[in-house]
C-alpha cells in the first residue's frame, strides 16, 4: 500500500505530528506548500491541518485546497488529522478535520482513522460525525499529554485500513 502524508503547519505541532505518522510508514512528510495535485497519488492520503480562527484550514491548506478539486480520489482511502483548541475555541474544534474530510469524500476518497469523541470537552465540530471525529483530534494547548498516545493508537488502526 503506498502511503503520503500531507500537512499544513504554522507553529510546527501539525508538521512533527505528520513527521510522526509518516516515519511509522517509511515515508517522508509534506507541505502542502510545496504539492500539486499531481502529488496526491498514493492509496492511502494523510492529510494534517491545525484549525485556525474560527474554524479555518491552516493557510497553506486555504491555498492547496481547490488544488484537490482537480484531483480524482476515487478508490484512495484518506485520513485527516489536527489540531485545535477545545477550550478557547470550543465551538469549532478541529473543524479544519471535517473540512479536509469533507472535500475528500467530495472528490471519492473513502475516509479511514475516524475516532472517539470520549476525552475531549467541546461544544461543537464540523469535524463530528456520526457521533466520532472524522480523523484525530488533537489538542496540545489544553492536553498535551494524550498526544503521543493518541498519534501511536492512530497509527495502528491505519496500517490496518
Amino acid at each position: 500500500m503506498s502511503v503520503k502524508v500531507f500537512f499544513g503547519s504554522s507553529t510546527g505541532e501539525t508538521e512533527s505530528v505528520a513527521n510522526q505518522i509518516a516515519k511509522a510508514f517509511g515515508v517522508d512528510a509534506v507541505s502542502v506548500a510545496n504539492a500539486s495535485a499531481a502529488d496526491f497519488d498514493a492509496d492511502l492520503l494523510i492529510l494534517g491541518s491545525s484549525t485556525w480562527g474560527e474554524g479555518d484550514l491552516q493557510d497553506d491548506w486555504l491555498d492547496k485546497n481547490d488544488a484537490l478539486d482537480s484531483v480524482d480520489l476515487s478508490g484512495k482511502k484518506v485520513a485527516v488529522f489536527g489540531f485545535g483548541d477545545q477550550e478557547s475555541f470550543s465551538g469549532t474544534y478541529c473543524n479544519a478535520l471535517g473540512t479536509l474530510a469533507e472535500k475528500a469524500v467530495s472528490r471519492g476518497a473513502t475516509l479511514v482513522g475516524q475516532t472517539s469523541t470520549d476525552g475531549y470537552a467541546y461544544d461543537d465540530s464540523t469535524a463530528v460525525k456520526d457521533g466520532q471525529f472524522v480523523g484525530l483530534a488533537l489538542d496540545n494547548m489544553n492536553q498535551s499529554d494524550k498526544t503521543d498516545a493518541r498519534v501511536a493508537a492512530w497509527i495502528e488502526v491505519l496500517k490496518n485500513a
